[in-house]
């Protein structure tokens, strides 16, 4: 069986970088889907503008942060310790991001509370497995 990291080693920085960033985006979004499921079952997920008005906020901070913190910098995914304190930082930083503009006038949804903490341990606790598990699958230390 072929791995991950022998799959995308013919392939450019970017390629690869742009490979990770989608595995992320995904992620997010799934967790951010998964949410919808939570509140109003499959049929949340029915309406394709509501669903993508409840996850672009989400994907916007985490663009955002990520490319301040530096995430899809080469070699970031080859240090386990490195992987996972970025992440959680951009994590902490984008639903943040992500929670001041579904507040904002421009998206549908709010912050009531407790959701702020909700949807930051969740990504925190999905999004960081995620990303050490590339580490390994990438061949990182």
């Amino acid at each position: 069986m072929s791995t991950l990291s022998s799959r995308l080693d013919g392939a450019t920085d970017d390629t690869r970088q742009f490979a990770v960033l989608a595995g992320d985006l995904l992620v997010v979004s799934l967790v951010v889907a998964a949410g919808i499921v939570e509140h109003h079952g499959l049929a949340g997920l029915t309406d394709p503008f509501t669903t993508l008005e409840t996850v672009i906020p989400f994907a916007v901070g985490w663009l955002l942060c990520a490319g301040l913190a530096g995430l899809y910098r080469p070699g970031v995914l080859t240090v386990p310790r490195v992987a996972a304190r970025l992440t959680t930082l951009t994590a902490l930083a984008a639903v943040n991001v992500g929670l001041l503009l579904r507040a904002s006038p421009y998206f549908a949804g709010g912050t009531a509370w407790p959701f702020p903490l909700v949807i930051t341990g969740t990504v925190i606790v999905v999004v960081v497995p995620w990303r050490l598990a590339l580490v390994q699958l990438l061949g990182g230390e």
